[in-house]
């Protein structure tokens, strides 16, 4: 019964991950690749345009802050919140400022791979904090803060339930 349960969530993340951009896919992987140190970001995603490795160079230095993370602050009292939030808000904002996630949806999709389960309940607020900020040009914020749901945004509770799909980059094969 636990394999069914866990193939019809993976199946789920998987028409999930379907359902993002292109480049939101595009963005996704590499991010877990250097997140995750799935190996040499900048050899799998670089490339001569303009700016391209500088991106890769900023995204692997703010994901350093990622390892901090690990202790997420309990859900009942504020001890702890300060050095969780403001770490996550400001990768968050980074990415954000990237232009390459356009939803809730594909920043908690990221997330929730990068910091696991635990850290689902404070991905609303850093994504609206950080979405919210004059760094995002504004009519970015309007259509970040206008993906999230109430749903989400008001969630009850959250499933501790960890991540199946971890997408990564597939080279195609010479033909």
């Amino acid at each position: 019964m636990a394999k069914a349960g866990t193939a019809s969530l993976t199946i789920a993340e998987l028409r999930e991950f379907a359902g993002f951009s292109e480049s939101e896919q595009r963005f996704i992987e590499r991010s877990l690749d250097i997140g995750l140190g799935r190996g040499d970001a900048f050899k799998s995603w670089g490339s001569k345009a303009k700016g391209k490795d500088a991106a890769i160079r900023s995204q692997y230095l703010a994901y350093r802050e990622l390892k901090a993370l690990e202790s997420v602050p309990c859900e009942t009292t504020m001890e702890g919140l300060e050095a969780f939030m403001a770490p996550l808000m400001r990768v968050t904002a980074q990415d954000l400022a990237l232009e390459q996630i356009e939803s809730f949806s594909a920043y908690r999709f990221l997330y929730e791979r990068l910091l696991g389960a635990k850290a689902r309940p404070w991905l609303p607020a850093a994504f609206c904090a950080a979405a919210a900020l004059p760094q995002i040009r504004p009519a970015r914020r309007k259509v970040l803060l206008q993906s999230l749901s109430e749903a989400a945004a008001t969630a009850p509770g959250w499933s501790d339930r960890e991540p199946c799909f971890y997408p990564e980059k597939v080279e195609a094969e010479p033909a």
